[in-house]
């Protein structure tokens, strides 16, 4: 099989200052794949002598999800399987805005594989199987907010992120809009991603984490998830926690799932990490931003109680109690990202999937 060398953005040596970073990276293998999606039909007969505006019986092949992939050379045990959130690609797992390594070549030095996805009608994966429309509807200081990033165009005290213009401009031209996509159609993607990795550990940011959770009932492909402060939950039907009050006007819920289906999470190991600025506590607070995760880190720790109560492995760590303070809702391209990647890698030792 060829070996690939690849030395990495000069940007990114420099930005990282970091000698493991300055070293040669040798893949192995890479590639890409379409997964999962579905078919659709024009009705009539397709008859290439007619005229060509006539799209009578015309396929449409949409819905499946993008994949890149990278196996470094002396591949550990599991490669990492990265699912993207809302308004995002899998982009976000890739350089950060400063031009420093994201999650993608840290982790590819670190000696894991990884699978870098666009989930189904998003990104290279970008063709649905059903019409709709996009308003061009500007908004970034609004999620600049919600990711606590600061309230635009300042910046929270303590927060991890580069502050010149530059770097602000690549945050924001890497979002893209959410074209409308059934949870379902996602997983199917997920599934077919983890069968032909042949196994190994999930990693979602955000609305990743639902599709994330139900890919890991539906696969047993996945060894273990890591999700970075996914927006909710899978609970056994009967115990989802009632939606907590809030100022965010967007309310965190768990998902409810048969009994049989849930108790799938308990066999494989499972940790949250949250970033900084969440406030504790069951009041809600004024900062709507910060009041959203206080919300979702309280059903987190709900959902892991209920984990562990039948028999799972369930963890939630809010970086700061472990000495990594100023994360972002973007941890994986925060000015401290190795330390969280360094962190993550620390978890996966410890359940020996590496």
């Amino acid at each position: 099989m060829k070996k690939f060398l690849a030395t990495g953005l000069a940007a990114a040596l420099i930005f990282s200052g970091s000698v493991e970073a300055a070293k040669n990276l040798v893949i192995r293998e890479q590639g890409s794949f379409m997964a999962g999606g579905t078919v659709v039909t024009a009705p009539g007969n397709y008859n290439v002598i007619n005229d060509p505006r006539d799209l009578s019986g015309n396929t449409l092949h949409g819905d499946s999800a993008y994949v890149f992939y990278q196996i470094p050379a002396k591949a550990k045990k599991y490669p990492l399987i990265f699912l993207h959130g809302y308004g995002s690609t899998g982009k976000v797992w890739e350089t950060a805005p400063d031009g420093r390594e994201g999650f993608q070549n840290i982790f590819l030095r670190k000696g894991f594989g990884v699978y870098i996805v666009d989930q189904p009608r998003r990104g290279r994966a970008g063709r649905p199987t059903v019409a709709t429309n996009f308003s061009a509807q500007p908004d970034e200081q609004l999620w600049y907010y919600n990711f606590r990033i600061g309230e635009y165009p300042g910046y929270y005290d303590n927060v991890q992120v580069p502050r010149d213009a530059e770097s602000s401009r690549q945050f924001f031209q890497q979002m893209v809009p959410s074209y409308p996509t059934e949870q379902k159609i996602i997983v199917d993607a997920m599934t077919e991603i983890m069968d032909k990795s042949g196994g190994g550990i999930l990693v979602t940011h955000s609305a990743g984490g639902g599709p994330g959770w139900e890919t890991a009932i539906r696969s047993d492909k996945v060894k273990a998830v890591i999700s970075l402060e996914p927006g909710t939950f899978p609970f056994p039907e009967g115990e989802v926690p009632p939606v907590e009050e809030t100022t965010s006007p967007f309310p965190a819920a768990g998902q409810a799932f048969p009994m049989e289906d849930f108790l799938k999470i308990t066999k494989i190991p499972v940790v949250v990490y949250f970033g900084d600025n969440i406030p504790s506590g069951d009041k809600p607070v004024a900062n709507w931003g910060f009041d959203n995760w206080r919300t979702r880190l309280n059903l987190a720790r709900k959902w892991a109680e209920v984990v562990n109560k039948y028999g799972g492995d369930a963890e939630i760590i809010c970086l700061p109690d472990i000495g990594i303070t100023g994360s972002t809702h973007f941890m994986m391209w925060d000015l401290n990202n190795a330390q969280v990647a360094d962190a993550i890698e620390k978890w996966i030792k410890s359940k020996r999937l590496s």
